[in-house]
């Protein structure tokens, strides 16, 4: 009879995700509080401030977002006059997007917040907890093909339509970065 139910307390993926979503939460007061912004455009400005000019698909595709979350919070940061489109010169149907010198300035203030936040987490763990913990999670994401940023993801960042050199131009990262170099 015990075979036939799942104790989710001890069931990895119901904890993984239960774990993920309290610290998303908790983490989601530092940017809801300072800047009004929802999660998924919270991740939209983190993604564009760390790589730059990407589209919107590959921002949903890197913050494991769906395309309709990406759009509204792209809609949002637009409005904010955070983040700027630009139509590819060779298909008109994409559009690159790029953190405005504001959304810049935003992504500027509430790094250090968010690198403070993830600090506490870590200092309530013991060094060994830690590092087993970001050894089984880089071994997971290994597992499911989860790459922090592809190589090609990281090269379409860089070579789009020269749109990242005019957005690196005005002051975001260098896209070497990205690639590991």
């Amino acid at each position: 009879m015990e075979q036939d139910i799942l104790a989710l307390e001890t069931f990895l993926p119901y904890r993984l995700n239960r774990a993920a979503e309290a610290i998303s939460r908790e983490f989601s007061k530092i940017y809801r509080d300072r800047f009004g912004l929802t999660r998924p455009e919270w991740r939209t400005l983190a993604t564009l401030g760390e790589f730059g000019t990407m589209t919107a698909t590959a921002i949903g595709e890197h913050s494991s977002m769906h395309k309709t979350k990406v759009s509204r919070a792209v809609a949002e940061l637009e409005s904010r006059q955070w983040l700027s489109r630009t139509l590819d010169a060779a298909d008109r149907r994409i559009e690159h997007l790029a953190l405005t010198k504001a959304g810049r300035s935003a992504y500027r203030e509430l790094v250090p917040s968010a690198k403070a936040f993830e600090q506490r987490l870590v200092e309530k763990l013991a060094p060994e907890q830690n590092n087993g913990l970001l050894t089984g999670l880089a071994a997971l994401e290994r597992m499911l093909g989860l790459t922090a940023l592809k190589q090609n993801d990281a090269e379409a960042v860089q070579n789009a339509s020269g749109v990242a050199k005019d957005a690196a131009d005005n002051g975001n990262h260098d896209r070497r970065r990205a690639l590991g170099r």
